[in-house]
């Protein structure tokens, strides 16, 4: 019997894992969440890969997403923005390197290393993500998938 009880237990978490059962979020990630953005409303964990959590909430009137290291660690936060609320260097640089793309989207990306405006920009069928920094300097270009859009 206790053979078929840990036959069951096995399959019973193999099936849970299967159909997106998530572990729980970690004490130390929350807390270091919970200090960062005390104001933080209507906030949805997802496990991003074994050591690292994406939190999706409201603050301050936006949508935001936070990412945090299993041991508490702040590694990322974006938000999305209107084009208006790119520096002008950055519309600059855009427009001189991608003239013939549609500018989908744009968001702020902060991280400890600083901070980058990230645009999801289209022509025909060919999507690019680029991230540039303050100064409007390039410094991601990334072809876009489906799956990778949104």
């Amino acid at each position: 019997m206790k053979v078929l009880n840990l036959l069951f237990m096995g399959v019973l978490i193999t099936g849970l894992s299967a159909f997106g059962y998530k572990k729980e979020v970690p004490e130390k990630v929350e807390e270091a969440f919970n200090k960062k953005f005390p104001e933080a409303k209507g906030v949805h964990w997802d496990q991003e890969s074994d050591h690292e959590w994406e939190a999706e909430f409201k603050w301050d009137g936006h949508r935001y997403s936070a990412n945090f290291m299993d041991d508490g660690t702040w590694k990322e936060t974006e938000h999305e923005i209107k084009f208006k609320e790119l520096p002008e260097r950055v519309r600059i640089s855009l427009f001189q390197k991608f003239q013939d793309y549609k500018i989908k989207e744009q968001e702020i990306s902060e991280t400890s290393n600083g901070t980058l405006y990230e645009c999801e920009i289209k022509k025909g069928k060919s999507k690019l993500e680029v991230a540039f920094d303050e100064k409007g300097e390039l410094m991601k270009k990334e072809v876009l998938t489906e799956e990778e859009e949104d």
